[in-house]
């Protein structure tokens, strides 16, 4: 949110983003994730209703579903940073930005100069923790990337899968 802050306090702002507008907390990682846990919280919930004087019936999952209303959450979050965006006047360049000399930002073959300033803000990747054995390897150890970037989930977890 810094380029809508730039543009807050005054100045000519542009965005560089070579993929879509949020980043990765909004497409891959935070959001798409907590709208998944949502889902298996109101599973749950529906589990253990019996406790608390509520009869839900059998509760069965849909991997499938949930992944879509998850990709849904994250596509109306990242319109809605496209919307700020505009509603601040961010221009927002696609492509990936190579520094130049002199407060200049070279995307593909177009190049752009700034009046003040250059402001960097790479954003988020994921990490694995070798030291502790937790080195992706996207089998049993995952990242949010894959679980929640896919358009069209391609899991291996049956439709019926036991969500806890």
């Amino acid at each position: 949110m810094a380029a809508v802050r730039s543009a807050q306090l005054g100045m000519s702002t542009a965005l560089i983003e070579k993929d879509k507008l949020g980043g990765v907390c909004v497409n891959i990682g935070c959001i798409p994730t907590k709208a998944l846990l949502h889902s298996a919280y109101i599973a749950s919930l529906l589990r253990e209703a019996k406790e608390f004087g509520v009869e839900a019936g059998a509760v069965k999952t849909d991997y499938g579903v949930a992944m879509q209303r998850s990709r849904k959450v994250s596509d109306q979050n990242s319109k809605g940073v496209e919307f700020l965006m505009k509603k601040n006047k961010v221009t927002v360049v696609k492509g990936s930005g190579v520094l130049q000399p002199g407060r200049k930002v070279k995307v593909g073959n177009d190049v752009y100069e700034a009046k003040k300033a250059v402001l960097i803000a790479t954003g988020s990747r994921v990490k694995g923790l070798p030291q502790i054995g937790l080195e992706i390897n996207k089998t049993t150890v995952i990242s949010s990337t894959r679980p929640c970037s896919s358009r069209r989930p391609r899991c291996r977890w049956r439709s019926s899968a036991r969500v806890p």
